[in-house]
């Protein structure tokens, strides 16, 4: 499968730190859709990572889902159903624990307006989120693959990050 085979709507799933962001910049830039991260949706700007009111974030998800073209990079299980309904591909991102929390160190730690990053907002270590990644990350993992086996939309699943590499190169995709 490929990326021209997705469609205009893409849904890339997968784990924090798995690359969701750099991946749906990349597929913007290369195929000329917005990309959307859905924690920017989610979350207030300007705070340390604020949900929004459910309300608003689910307003603002089905706006962004009602274009013609995007591509939006996260999960939140409330809004699958419609995002689904409009989608027409999807990514799933496989990344082991340990290279996610790595990844999740590093961000918090030393860069800065990084892709995917809350506007105003600002990156630091919380207990809560390690222990996201480390216990429901890899929980959700296993329900998203059960899910997508249901979905009949062109979908890519890439579980290494060997495999993620090979798809940036041979969809001729820059980081």
């Amino acid at each position: 499968m490929t990326l021209d085979e997705l469609g205009p709507r893409i849904c890339i799933m997968g784990p924090s730190n798995s690359g969701k962001s750099t991946l749906a910049l990349a597929i913007g830039r290369a195929r000329g859709l917005p990309p959307i991260h859905l924690d920017q949706l989610y979350h207030l700007p300007d705070t340390d990572w604020e949900p929004r009111p459910a309300k608003e974030f689910v307003a603002l998800h089905d706006t962004a889902i009602a274009s013609e073209s995007w591509v939006m990079e996260g999960n939140y299980s409330r809004c699958m159903e419609q995002r689904f309904a409009r989608a027409t591909g999807i990514i799933l991102l496989d990344a082991p624990v340990p290279l996610s929390l790595f990844r999740y160190l590093r961000r918090s730690w030393f860069e800065r307006g990084r892709i995917g990053a809350l506007e105003g907002g600002q990156d630091s270590v919380k207990w809560d989120m390690i222990r996201y990644i480390a216990v429901t990350a890899r929980k959700n993992h296993h329900r998203y693959q059960a899910m997508l086996d249901h979905i009949s939309l062109p979908q890519i699943r890439l579980s290494t990050t060997r495999a993620i590499a090979g798809f940036f190169r041979s969809e001729g995709l820059s980081r």
